[in-house]
This record gives structure tokens, sequence and C-alpha cells, in this order.
């Protein structure tokens, strides 16, 4: 009796718990982000990234159906921020994570897609992650700058990628590593109709093959990115755009700011009627990217899908357009330049909410992570974004020591530009040094070239053991042997230029002997009877004439003349003689005309010149051939096939020339200054430095060549640096200061109407100009070194 009242108090027990579960499963404060019937797919995830999108100057404002679906359906983050305000910066710290000193990428060209990136950081984005985790990962449009379309970056599935920067038409795409080239037909070309059409479709096909497998996508589009070329339906749209007329609009200059904005003056009217066109420019491409996100909605509203996926709208950075002067460009350490649209939209996201934290472009890697069930690498600078989105709702009304969400406020907008650490040497050569000596000899002798007794060639020093089992490092004792075999080596001489030849000759005014050539001299000066030197002249030259006596008379010859006479082809001429002088006229043809003896009948003449064996020039400009050309075919066909060759061979050799000419010019010696030390003294210099460093002790050798590496990296920036003087020189005054990036416009810019009629002119945007800037959550902001 008693067991039986025990099994149905834990029975009522167990009904009890199990009605409390359920119902708090419904409770919608512990309801998950998939619908019931659907809570073992995970959701799909698209990111949708555009090209130089702004904020401040108003772009958003025309894209109506975007705003719809985002702002409206989504969450909207009005303080989003990106890092670094450059294109490849910015996108390798979305895939990574990170800020721009972690992944190194600085500039759109300085290790932007390079070798080391392919190998250290390409291999950890959130692409990587998803793909390993069952997404089919699929990307299509703008990857990085200098992407060059030779491989498939790792974690991509599907792969449509544009090769380098953003285009509109006549660009060239990977399509999972073949390179296709498109034209500029807009039906079949434009790109954000390809990529948005190419998405889409992979989408469809995705969820018929493989219904339960979810999908995370980008979608990157190259608008509103320059050249700004609409699509032909939008070229007439926004012709008063006057949105980009900000309070900073032409504000210049600016005194307070660092120095680019001190530098900038106002605009021009040419450049300032260069903005209004842009703007417009600009806003017309972005119709596509509206009807592009329209398209993308209603598909997977079709498809069942849209409850089911999370959709994220951002730029890379932002742009200026006439603000503080600055015509057009991006990367500066202000909000029209950093501040970005940024929406989500999925589930659990409240329509319409308004986000005020800051997030960056750094939390998109760890905020796709979150969404696909995955925690955040430690590696990673950024956070996920989906903990801003919880609602607050009433909980437990004994649950007093609620916590309080913790939120940056503040972070680090990085230059782009390469920084150098240049106490590098110092401090590993500092380190060395505080070694103990056996240490520094154990790790010298482990080198291969002290391991050897004084076996390879130019060996100066080697490692022994002593009787202790110390290691020791003793000078190499040059044998007999060697001594004999460089004395012998020194004998030789090339036969080209000796040194001797080099040397500056700079008259004998200031002539000295040497010691040793004054010594030899002595005895010949002491001494006033002795022999005058006569020099003996040795006769190499052949004999040009010879004097023959016949019968009591001396006939000189010319040699030369006679030899010439055998070379030259023998002719036959009509002799003419004074007495006949009438009968040869009408005998004889032209005066001077000459017939060659080798049976043709091409005329020569002394004058002309012989181009080839069978065609001259004479002396009045006029061209003759042998008749056998004029005649037959195959002769003439033959000799102008023989004549091509000889033109095309004669280019290739004018060719090397000027290469050989080129280089000559590059490695011309200094001209001799005998109030300076000469060139080859200073070779002399440097040979004996090295002469000198092969026999230092190797602990020596080591401090120098780390003293002797600093020295040339200073003096390879300093050439550089006075290269880009030089250049900015040739380009003008508007480019005469370091760190302005100057560009030119004219009409040849953009491929689509409307056009720019006006004159070709040429501006600055300033570019990699601040080293570090820190913003706040009120609006403040602290720069460094700028």
């Amino acid at each position: 009796m008693k067991s039986s009242w025990i099994a149905l108090i834990l029975a009522v027990l167990s009904t009890v718990l199990l009605s409390s579960h359920c119902s708090i499963i419904k409770s919608p404060r512990f309801r998950g982000r998939v619908q019931q019937e659907r809570k073992n797919i995970r959701p799909n995830i698209i990111l949708v990234l555009t090209d130089d999108q702004d904020v401040e100057l108003g772009s958003l404002q025309v894209m109506n159906k975007t705003r719809r679906i985002m702002e409206n359906g989504g969450a909207s983050f009005i303080n989003a921020f990106v890092t670094t305000p450059m294109c490849c910066p910015s996108r390798s710290s979305m895939l990574t994570g990170k800020y721009v000193h972690n992944h190194n990428i600085y500039t759109n060209n300085e290790n932007c897609s390079s070798p080391s990136w392919q190998a250290t950081h390409e291999p950890r984005t959130f692409a990587v992650y998803l793909n390993n985790t069952g997404y089919r990962t699929a990307f299509f449009g703008k990857y990085l700058n200098e992407y060059n379309g030779s491989y498939i970056p790792p974690g991509w599935r599907e792969w449509v990628g544009l090769v380098k920067n953003s285009r509109f038409y006549n660009y060239t795409i990977s399509r999972n590593g073949n390179k296709e080239k498109h034209g500029f037909d807009y039906a079949k070309d434009y790109f954000t109709d390809l990529i948005t059409n190419e998405s889409i479709n992979y989408f469809r096909m995705s969820k018929r093959i493989y219904p339960h497998r979810p999908i995370m996508m980008v979608i990157s589009h190259a608008a509103p990115h320059g050249p700004e070329d609409s699509a032909p339906q939008f070229s007439e749209l926004y012709p008063n755009a006057s949105q980009h007329i900000t309070p900073s609009y032409n504000y210049a200059p600016n005194m307070d700011k660092h120095w680019i904005m001190q530098y900038t003056g106002p605009m021009l009217p040419i450049h300032m009627e260069f903005t209004n066109v842009l703007q417009r420019k600009r806003l017309q491409t972005l119709m596509s990217v509206d009807d592009s996100m329209e398209r993308l909605y209603q598909m997977l509203t079709e498809m069942g899908e849209l409850e089911n996926t999370y959709i994220i709208y951002t730029a890379d950075h932002g742009y200026h357009i006439g603000q503080f002067g600055l015509v057009k460009g991006k990367s500066m350490p202000y909000d029209f330049d950093i501040r970005v649209p940024f929406f989500i939209r999925g589930p659990s996201v409240e329509p319409g909410s308004v986000v005020p934290q800051i997030v960056l472009n750094i939390d998109l890697a760890p905020t796709i992570l979150d969404i696909a069930g995955l925690d955040t690498p430690p590696d990673m600078d950024g956070k996920s974004v989906l903990k801003l989105l919880d609602l607050e709702r009433p909980g437990n009304r004994f649950r007093t020591n609620k916590k309080t969400k913790i939120w940056r406020d503040t972070f680090l907008v990085e230059r782009g530009k390469f920084l150098r650490k240049k106490e590098e040497p110092n401090k590993n050569s500092q380190q060395s040094n505080q070694l103990p000596k056996y240490e520094r000899v154990k790790e010298l002798c482990q080198q291969a070239r002290y391991q050897t007794a004084c076996e390879q060639p130019g060996q100066k020093w080697q490692c022994t053991e002593d009787a202790s089992g110390k290691l020791r490092i003793h000078k190499c004792k040059v044998s007999s042997d060697i001594l004999a075999i460089r004395k012998r080596t020194r004998s030789i001489h090339s036969r080209g230029y000796s040194g001797k030849d080099r040397d500056c000759n700079c008259g004998d005014t200031d002539y000295r002997n040497s010691r040793t050539q004054r010594k030899n001299q002595r005895q010949f000066l002491r001494n006033p009877n002795a022999q005058k030197y006569k020099p003996r002249f040795v006769h190499t030259r052949q004999t040009r004439s010879l004097s023959v006596e016949f019968e009591g008379e001396i006939y000189d010859i010319n040699l030369e003349e006679e030899e010439l006479q055998v070379l030259k082809t023998k002719s036959i001429s009509k002799r003419h003689d004074a007495e006949n002088e009438e009968d040869t006229k009408e005998t004889a043809g032209a005066p001077g005309d000459t017939m060659i003896s080798d049976g043709t009948d091409t005329i020569g003449q002394p004058n002309s010149v012989r181009v080839t064996h069978k065609c001259f020039i004479l002396p009045n400009d006029t061209i003759h051939c042998e008749r056998e050309l004029y005649q037959s075919a195959r002769a003439w066909k033959d000799h102008k096939a023989y004549i091509d060759k000889e033109i095309e061979a004669l280019q290739d050799k004018i060719k090397n020339l000027r290469e050989v000419r080129g280089h000559l010019k590059r490695r011309k010696p200094d001209d001799c200054d005998c109030s300076k030390q000469s060139y080859y003294n200073k070779e002399k210099g440097v040979k004996a430095q090295e002469k000198l460093k092969s026999h230092l002790h190797p602990f020596k050798e080591a401090a120098q060549e780390v003293d002797g590496k600093l020295q040339l990296f200073k003096e390879n920036r300093r050439r550089k640096k006075e290269r880009k003087g030089k250049k900015r020189q040739k380009k003008g005054d508007e480019c005469s200061l370091p760190g302005l990036t100057c560009f030119t416009h004219d009409n040849n810019h953009w491929q689509t109407a409307p056009f720019w009629n006006s004159d070709k002119y040429s501006a600055h945007s300033g570019k990699r100009h601040f080293e570090s800037i820190t913003h706040t959550a009120n609006g403040t902001a602290k720069l460094s070194r700028l």
C-alpha cells in the first residue's frame, strides 16, 4: 500500500514538472531564434556589402526599397564605424574580425591579397569556420583590390569573384577558378545585375538539392564605387542631387585639424560642379543595388526562407564629396569616411528597432559565427552584436541582481600605412650581446661555416674543442700551398681595363710617387752621366708604301691602293680617245656609265650605296636593283623575304642596343673630380673594408652586419623619398607635398551617361595622413601623431 502511494506521488510530480517544462519552452522569454517546426535547421546568412557607401552624404535617402526591408523590418545600428576607411584593409578586417595591426593589410596595394595574407590570415576567415561545420558558402562580387583570380580563397564552395578593383563594365571575374571576360552589354555584363542573378540562382539550386543545409552567402556590390556607371534606366535620375552639401562642404582651410586640412583650401567652381555630377552618378548606381535587395527579399519570401534567414547590410567604409574642401575620396579619420550603414534582419530581431551602441566592421565575423552557433576564436578582436539584439522583457520579479550590458565606448581607427619596426635590429643585437660568452660561442659554432677545419674557401675562423670540452673559436692558419695559389692568381690579369686605367688623371702638379718608386729612382738621379733612355719602337703595322729603284729612277708604290683595287669589283669602262671623241659620243651611252663584270646590267657608280647584294641607292636618291628582280616573280619574292628578315633582325638588335644603352646610363661611373675622392678610390675603400671585415672576430662581425643593414635600410628610404619628391614636382604644385593623392578627371572616366562635358582638371584627395584616432561614445575624438 505504501509503495503504491509513493508511485502515485511520483507520477503526479512528473506530470507537473513536464507541464511546467513545456510552459517554459513555450514562453517567449526562452523561445529560440528558429521556428518550432524548423528548430533543427540552422539559419541562413546573407551578407550584402556595398563599396564606398556613405551615411553622412544621404545615400540611403534614395534607397526606399532597402530601407523598407532592412530598416523597417530589422534593426538599425546608428553608430556603425569601420576601423580603417580603405577598401582592402576594411574588407580584410571584415573577413578575419581583426584590427589592421593584426592582419597587416594597411593599404589597397601593400600586402593586399599577398602571399603572406593567403598563407596566414585567409585560412582563418569566417567562411572557413562555417564551411567546416556544414554551411554551403558562396561569394559573389568584389573580394580584395589586388585579387588576381588565380586561385579560390579557402572556405568558399561557390566562387564568383571580381578580379582587381570595382567596375561595372569591361571586367574579369573568376568563376570557380576559371577567368571569364565581360564587355559592355548591359543585359549580360552589368556587374550589379550579374552577381544578383548568380546569387539568387545559387540559393534556389542549393535549397532544391540540399533542402536542410544552411547557406551562408556574401553579395559584394561594386556600387557606388567609381567608375560610377549606372544602368541605362537610371541615367536620368536626380538631376539636382544636393544631399552631399553638408555643413562641412567646402569648409576650408581648417587650422584646428591635422596638416592636410590646414593645407587644403576652398574648392574651385569646376570642382564644385564635379561634386554635383559625382553625387548624382553615385545615387544612380545605388538604384540597381536597391532593386537587388528587393529581388533577394522576394526570392526568400517565395521559398519560405525569409523567417529562417539573417540578412546583414553594410559597407566597407564611407566617402567624402567636397567635405573640408576635399573633392572626393576616403581614408580620412572623420565621420563621413568611417561611419557606414549597418542593418540586421532575421529571427528574433525586432522590426524597426534602433541600436545606439558602437559596432565596427571587425564585429561582422564574430556575429556571423554566433548566428551559426559557433564560438568566437580568441584571435578575433571583434565581438558578436547579437547580444545587443536581445529584447528587454520582464523577468522574474524576485531577480534583483540582474547585470547590465557591458559594451565598448571607444574604438581605434588606424592609419592606412605600413608600420616599420625600426628598432628590431637593435633589440636583437642587444639581446645577443647580453648572453654569456660561452653561450654566444656555442651559438656561433652551430653555424656550418665554423664547423669545418678551415676547409671551406675563404674560411677565416673555425670552432675547436679544448681538453676541458669547451668550445673555442680560433683563426685559420693559411698553408703554403694556398699562398702559392694566391700568388699565381694575382699574377693573372684580365685583358680588359685595369685598375690603373680607371683612376682619374688630375695632372702632374699634385702627383707624388710612392716611397718605393722614389727609392728606385735615386740611383738614376744621382748619376748625371748615365745613358739616356732610348725607347725602342716595334713596328707592328703593315707597310703602306714601297720605294723601288729602276734604271736609276726611284718609284713610290702605294700598297694600300693596290689592295683596294683588288678588293673592288672589276669594271670594264669604255676608253675615250681625244682624237675620236665625236665618234665616241655617237656610240656611247650617257657619260660615266659603267657595266659590272658579273654579267648583269646593274648600274654602279663610285658614290652609290650598296644596300643588299642586288640593290643599290644612287647619289640622286634613286634605287636600282638587278634586272632579275624586275622580271622574275620568284626572285622578287625571295629577295623581299630576305629584306624582311634583315629588317626584323636589325630591329631586335636595335632593341637590345637600347636596353644596353639604358643600362649603361644607369650604371655610369662618377666623373673625375680631383678635389674629392674618386669613384674608384671609393671602390677600393669598400674592398678594403670587406678585407678588414674578413679578419674581424665573429662577434664584432655580427654587430657590424646589423649596423650595415640598418644603414642600408635608411639609405633605401632616403632614395625612395627623393624619387617620390621628383615625381611630385613633375605633377605640379597641387601634388608638391608628400601624402597627397592626386587624380585627374576628364570625359573618358565614365562609360555611361551623364558624362562630364567640362574641361579636364586635376585635384587632390588626402590619403594615409593619420596614424591613429580614438573615438568615444559621446561623439568626441582623440587624435594622436597626426
